[in-house]
């Protein structure tokens, strides 16, 4: 029997139980007879495996995406998800073009809920994808305060050229976020002709999650840009102030 590994299981089970009610590590280790260091680094190694994360807005540690994608259950921020599913699903069938809600997760741009148009011929993205090379992500990024930002850039790199040619520079990158700020939206063509546009979803003043719509980009041509941004912009409106009632 290898001890560690019962003792992660044992962790992840008792996070499970209550899977809305984040844990401190003081009351996991306490629960669990486990000593504080220890704990705290089987929980790091699981948070690195996405099975835990920090919860958003409480001190403590919930379940993470990997643990939900076991059983494809979307409880995953289930909150935020239950929010945001009607008017995603009044804009998908407004514009009948995929919608999706995305997080930031590490460096990766991560979708919880997708919506998807009709149509034969349907824009794919990846569940997880790197932000930089997102609309979702760029997003996200630009709503940053400069200290994250500076600690993201630090542990994750600048965006390879591939990913965003224009931020390849530290000023270069503040100027591209500076830029989606300002106009409110960030939107980016791919090299597979995919056009993603994304708004910025808020709860208390912070960056939270963003919506997002893809399409290919003669679709895009056909609806218009500013019929789809204003579209976009008044439903991450209405998720924006619902999410601030909770």
């Amino acid at each position: 029997m290898i001890q560690v590994i019962n003792r992660a299981f044992d962790i992840l089970e008792f996070i499970a139980r209550e899977p809305d009610k984040p844990k401190v590590l003081g009351e996991i280790s306490q629960a669990l007879n486990l000593n504080p260091g220890t704990c705290s680094n089987i929980i790091k190694t699981m948070m690195n495996r996405k099975y835990i994360e920090k919860a958003e807005f409480k001190k403590g540690y919930i379940l993470g995406s990997a643990a939900y994608n076991l059983t494809g259950n979307e409880g995953y921020r289930k909150g935020l998800i239950d929010v945001s599913r009607s008017d995603m699903e009044l804009l998908t069938s407004e514009i009948n073009e995929n919608s999706e809600l995305s997080v930031l997760q590490n460096d990766l741009r991560l979708v919880l809920l997708r919506v998807k148009s009709d149509h034969d011929v349907q824009a794919r993205t990846a569940s997880e994808k790197r932000a930089y090379d997102t609309a979702a992500g760029r997003i996200m990024l630009a709503y940053l305060g400069d200290s994250e930002l500076e600690a993201f850039v630090q542990k994750f790199g600048l965006p390879k050229a591939d990913e965003w040619s224009e931020a390849k520079s530290l000023s270069s990158f503040f100027v591209e976020l500076s830029k989606i700020r300002e106009i409110g939206y960030a939107i980016q063509i791919s090299v597979n002709q995919i056009v993603g546009l994304a708004v910025p979803l808020f709860k208390d003043e912070k960056i939270i999650a963003c919506l997002g719509m893809y399409m290919p980009t003669y679709r895009y041509d056909m609806l218009g840009h500013e019929r789809i941004l204003q579209s976009i912009i008044k439903t991450g409106k209405s998720i924006n102030e619902k999410l601030n009632l909770i």
